[in-house]
């Protein structure tokens, strides 16, 4: 059964995505997936937050346009749960933007909502900067955390600590994101420098000690990377402490639905990874729903998956 666990749409993430959310479900049921993770970006709260698309023509109104449409977003979701439950498996949830340590409550409060299923926690900034927006804003972040990618890197593994032993996200999204942008996207973690690696090692077993997921996410290939988040030498290290990933497209519209999934099966099969990880609700007596771990072997995957 093909599934993601992380994906947006354009109704509710404008400038940042394409195509209205119901649109994205029909698509993931015409390309073969079983489950779709609906994870639109919660909202932020300081006018510094926003994105240079969403300054115009009112940053104030931008701002206070967010949490309306992360509660319309929940609205729309809860539809298509249930208009489309005959055909696809729809979890609901939210991709978390832990900017400074003052957005962990907001996130708790926002992952307490009874119909949000899970939440991606993400990092994707380092001392507040954007890092994955575009080069110059990477230079920027760069350059306030001393200068140079180690520098920009030791941040962002640090402040990505921080998230991940205050909110214990069952999905850690993009793990290694920061490379994105850097001057070697493909460089192992390794040479980057030793402060960097030990970070990465730090943080992998934060994850795997609370029972964490990675997820081996796609995006990477279709923004040039030869592989996808995280890289080789760190999924490696994560599968030696038993690490389990899940699967991700990441997908910002219709047409980055299930891109590159055959590549990335790929490379997770030349790691030695044999299943796949997702969630499941399952609705119980009183009519709520719990959720349930379930495993995915690649032969499951491909079998439904319409779309290389």
């Amino acid at each position: 059964m093909a599934f993601t666990m992380h994906s947006h749409s354009g109704e509710f993430c404008p400038g940042h995505a394409k195509d209205t959310l119901e649109a994205v479900v029909l698509h993931a049921i015409s390309t073969g997936y079983r489950t779709l993770g609906l994870t639109e970006h919660m909202p932020r709260t300081e006018l510094s937050d926003l994105y240079p698309d969403e300054l115009l023509p009112s940053p104030a109104a931008s701002l206070a346009s967010l949490f309306p449409r992360h509660e319309a977003y929940l609205a729309e979701a809860q539809r298509l749960q249930s208009l489309y439950a005959s055909q696809i498996h729809i979890l609901i949830g939210f991709e978390g933007e832990w900017i400074r340590p003052g957005c962990g409550p907001l996130i708790q409060r926002l992952a307490a909502a009874p119909c949000v299923d899970y939440f991606i926690g993400s990092i994707h900034h380092a001392a507040g900067v954007p890092i994955d927006y575009d080069a110059a804003t990477y230079r920027v972040a760069r350059d306030v955390c001393g200068g140079s990618d180690e520098a920009v890197f030791e941040r962002y593994y640090d402040e990505q600590l921080e998230m991940l032993v205050a909110l214990r996200p069952k999905v850690v999204g993009h793990f290694d994101l920061i490379r994105l942008m850097s001057d070697d996207p493909g460089a192992e973690a390794k040479a980057v420098g030793n402060g960097v690696w030990e970070r990465v090692v730090r943080n992998l077993a934060e994850v795997v000690g609370y029972g964490g997921w990675l997820e081996c996410n796609t995006s990477a290939l279709r923004k040039g990377l030869a592989e996808p988040y995280p890289g080789r030498a760190i999924a490696e290290e994560f599968l030696k402490m038993g690490g389990k990933f899940t699967f991700s497209d990441d997908s910002h519209g219709t047409a980055q639905v299930a891109t590159n999934y055959a590549r990335g099966l790929d490379y997770l099969e030349s790691l030695g990874v044999t299943e796949l990880w997702t969630l499941e609700r399952v609705v119980v007596d009183d009519g709520k729903a719990t959720l349930v771990e379930k495993s995915v072997t690649f032969d499951e995957f491909r079998r439904t998956l319409k779309t290389p």
